[in-house]
């Protein structure tokens, strides 16, 4: 009886030990073969399988002081059969339904096993519960007998776990329920609404499995087509979802009755069991047995228990049935999903698996989306096409598709590869998430300009494209040096040098040609240069609209138009592609044509678009590239038209700017604003020793024109000695005279009853002095003469006048009246004055072209000014300054 012990220990540790060995092997095969979805999900079945049989079989054969003895290697085969099941029955395949909620599978998700409840293992005093679960969808058909109220919820929780674990639309459901109508499934019927279920008359399933028989005949002849042996095969070897949808037939049949089909339909019946699994067409069959099949599963129901093929002897407890409320519930969301269109594709699925790998030297290449099979849709840029034009109505989520080019762009080429330079000329601040804010100090270290807020700031787009086409001028002076045609070609020659990639992205770019103006026709002659040439240099222009009159800037602009040969065109988006292609009118929400021909139909491609615009999931990716840029990388330029700046602290007199520092050459230079450009310098007045070197400040706005004032006035005394007289003969204006009095290291100030100590105390003493009036057009005639001599002669001895005039007529009274020279004022600043009015002050016959708008003004020296240029005052009297 020892001997006998002995051996039947030594078979059971054997067993275990061979059980143990099967589940590690599956487990480190699962681990190393992750992206071998469908080849993981088989070997994980096939071992649930094996270890649950020899856990059964250890169980029947060993005695009770023999399980004591190998306790131990029992729990851990049971830990691994659990390790199994959670990898291939995770989320809601495996989840119990007091916690179950669908879950949307990943990109390259496959089907795994699903439960329909569990097993009591007892190895000693320790008793375990592991889940039972069973194959279906690309795996098996599901055979139920048994008691019929019992079968009815294995049925019910499988379907409903199978349509949890996967996409709406993914499958497809046919009921023939001759007893009871369709009642028995009828919590599912929402599923109809969006064409997911249908319902097979009593008298329609010999029709019903016919057509099914000629759908496997079709998907082995046009779908897998010899080269595949099955649907999962094939999806498998594309990475990316399913060419067909799985098609699950339920058949409902009384057990208590026989004769249910006929020959001919039973016939058919095998014929589906033999080869449906293969082509996507699984049946679930209730209170009919199928014929013996490698690929069916059945399951015998008795009471609240079952066994199965998956579980051997081993008994299961069923689930309870899902609460029918719960199934309509789920079942009328997918509807609605599918109603609504189909959802975006994934921003993370855009990522490749290593950043910044990728050489820009021969273009840009990145997706953007996914197409219908599955595959990323890659668009180009480069030598052909060289630029794009993106259209599309408000709504369509042309903002959105900008979002995932970008993202896609800055997570392949670093940012010695590539360089943006965005601009958005709706009200908004799309592309501010792109440069450091105050709740987000990370930018995207490919930027170098966002332009916000610029719709009433015609002229920044101006000065990009300006900055554009002094960067094609560089390129294009090095390519000649190197005899090089093309920017590979550079590259190639001047290995040392910097030249990556420029992509400008211009927004509702239709404002910028609004208007027949001198920045519009500027604007053209600059885009034109640009795309004729940027494409040998690597310059390439990305211009989108939401609306047609968008498009319509620029016809008639033939050779303009002709270089955007990209066209990507939203939902509803009108004449972006040709004419005859109406692909646009047809497409869903979340989609896009993309042709690169011109738009001609025949080269469309339609991509399905993730949701860029979420600002948890563009902040993940920024952030991985902000913390991977290197060292010289600095923030990009922030141009945002609703921001006021305020005088840099450098300009006050605590800063002490070096005299002659920022270009002032030997002689101060007063700062009188922001310029509107890409680099955002101050607005400068040299006043040296010349004729004419005062400053007038024009208009009404009384606030502004004391910045004007003011920040000139901080600026001159941070560059060196000089004695500030400051007159104020406005009361709206002696607050922040009094300011900048108290600013200045020397100042004295005059009132209107001081005018004749001011004239009369003005003397030359070799320190630079500076007048600043306040609405000098209040002095009155009576110091006109004066104000004439001091405007005349003052410069030369260093005495210059910096003052506020209400209007141009009363300047012009104060310096002699209609027909009067005015060529002492060298330079003046325009408010809110219109620009006839300018005229006598304007080199441009009846004024310049200027429409005034708050925070802007208009500045013109005639010692450096062909034309006057628009400026920003700075901030400098408001109470937080």
């Amino acid at each position: 009886m020892g001997s006998h012990r002995n051996a039947l220990v030594a078979v059971v540790r054997q067993e275990l030990a061979e059980a143990r060995g099967t589940a590690r092997a599956v487990l480190a095969a699962a681990e190393s073969a992750r992206n071998e979805a469908q080849r993981r999900k088989k070997l994980i079945r096939d071992a649930y399988a094996t270890c649950l049989a020899q856990l059964a079989e250890a169980r029947d054969t060993a005695r009770q002081d023999i399980l004591r003895r190998t306790q131990a290697e029992a729990a851990t085969l049971t830990r691994n059969v659990e390790s199994l099941a959670a990898l291939t029955a995770s989320g809601a395949a495996g989840t119990s339904w007091r916690y179950w909620t669908p879950t949307e599978p990943d990109r390259v998700g496959r089907p795994g096993l699903l439960r329909i409840g569990t097993v009591a293992y007892e190895a000693g005093e320790t008793r375990t519960k592991l889940p039972a679960l069973v194959p279906f969808l690309d795996h098996a058909h599901v055979n139920v007998l048994g008691d019929q109220p019992a079968a009815d919820g294995v049925v019910s929780g499988l379907l409903l776990r199978a349509l949890g674990t996967t996409r709406p639309g993914d499958v497809r459901l046919s009921v023939y329920d001759p007893e009871q109508l369709g009642g028995t499934l009828a919590a599912f019927a929402p599923l109809g609404n969006a064409g997911l279920l249908s319902f097979v008359s009593p008298g329609g399933l010999g029709a019903a499995l016919d057509e099914l028989v000629e759908h496997i005949c079709r998907v082995n002849e046009s779908v897998l087509a010899g080269e595949y042996a099955s649907l999962t095969e094939l999806t498998a070897a594309t990475t990316g979802p399913r060419p067909e949808p799985w098609r699950v037939v339920v058949l409902l049949f009384d057990p208590g009755r026989t004769g249910h089909l006929t020959g001919e339909q039973r016939a058919q019946l095998d014929r589906v069991v033999r080869t449906g699994v293969a082509c996507g067409v699984h049946l679930v069959v209730r209170g009919l047995e199928l014929a013996p099949h490698p690929t069916v599963e059945r399951i015998a129901v008795r009471g609240e228990s079952a066994s199965c093929d998956t579980t051997g002897t081993l008994i299961v407890t069923l689930d309870a049935a899902p609460p029918p409320e719960r199934i309509a519930a789920f079942c009328r969301a997918t509807a609605e999903r599918l109603r609504a269109g189909p959802p975006p594709a994934r921003f993370a699925d855009l990522e490749p698996e290593k950043l910044w790998t990728e050489s820009s030297a021969h273009g840009l290449t990145a997706p953007i989306g996914d197409s219908t099979d599955g595959s990323l849709v890659e668009v180009a840029l480069g030598d052909d096409p060289p630029h794009a034009l993106i259209g599309g109505p408000s709504g369509s989520g042309k903002t959105n598709l900008i979002y995932a080019w970008i993202g896609s762009l800055a997570a392949r080429y670093g940012p010695g590869e590539l360089a943006l330079y965005l601009l958005d000329f709706k009200e908004g601040v799309s592309f501010a998430r792109f440069a450091p804010g105050p709740r987000d100090p990370s930018w995207l270290p490919q930027v170098r300009l966002a332009g916000i807020n610029v719709n009433g700031d015609r002229e920044f787009g101006l000065a990009m494209l300006r900055h554009l086409g002094e960067e094609l001028r560089t390129r294009a002076q090095a390519a000649k040096r190197y005899e090089a045609s093309k920017l590979a070609e550079l590259r190639a020659e001047d290995p040392g040098g910097h030249w990556p990639r420029i992509v400008a992205v211009i927004d509702e770019f239709q404002v910028l040609l609004t208007g027949r103006d001198a920045v519009a026709d500027e604007a053209v002659t600059l885009l034109e240069d640009l795309a004729r040439r940027g494409r040998s240099q690597g310059i390439h222009l990305i211009l989108a609209s939401q609306d047609v009159s968008g498009i319509e800037a620029l016809w008639g602009r033939s050779g303009l138009v002709g270089q955007f040969t990209l066209r990507i065109a939203l939902p509803k988006a009108r004449r972006i592609l040709a004419d005859t292609n109406l692909a646009a009118a047809v497409i869903p929400r979340f989609h896009a044509v993309v042709n690169a021909d011109s738009g001609v139909a025949g080269a469309n491609r339609v991509v399905r678009l993730p949701d860029a615009s979420d600002r948890a999931v563009w902040r993940s990716l920024q952030r991985k590239l902000w913390r991977e840029r290197p060292e010289t990388c600095v923030p990009p330029r922030l141009f945002d038209g609703d921001a006021v700046p305020r005088l840099p602290a450098m300009y006050r007199p605590a800063g002490r700017v070096p005299r002659g520092a920022a270009d002032v050459g030997s002689s101060p230079g007063a700062v009188l604003g922001e310029r509107i450009d890409v680099s955002a310098r101050p607005a400068r007045l040299r006043l040296g020793r010349m004729p004419g070197r005062n400053l007038a400040v024009l208009g009404t706005r009384i606030d502004e024109a004391c910045d004007v004032l003011a920040s000139a006035a901080l600026s001159l005394a941070a560059q060196g000695p000089a004695r500030f007289r400051i007159v104020c003969l406005d009361p709206g204006a002696e607050r922040p005279a009094a300011r900048l009095v108290a600013e200045l290291p020397q100042a004295d100030w005059y009132g209107p009853a001081d005018l004749d100590d001011l004239f009369g105390t003005l003397a030359p003493d070799g320190i630079p002095h500076y007048v600043l009036g306040y609405a000098l057009d209040a002095a009155g005639p009576a110091y006109r003469e004066r104000l004439r001599g001091l405007l005349a002669d003052g410069p030369e001895q260093r005495l210059h006048v910096l003052g506020w005039w209400r209007s141009v007529p009363r300047l012009r009274d104060d310096l002699g009246g209609i027909g009067a020279r005015l060529d002492t004022i060298g330079a003046w600043v325009a408010l809110d004055v219109q620009g006839p009015e300018l005229s006598p002050l304007s080199p441009q016959p009846g004024g310049p072209a200027w429409y005034p708008r708050r925070r802007r003004a208009l500045f013109f020296d005639r010692s450096v000014h062909r034309h006057p240029e628009v400026i920003i005052p700075y901030e400098v009297n408001s109470d937080h300054t």
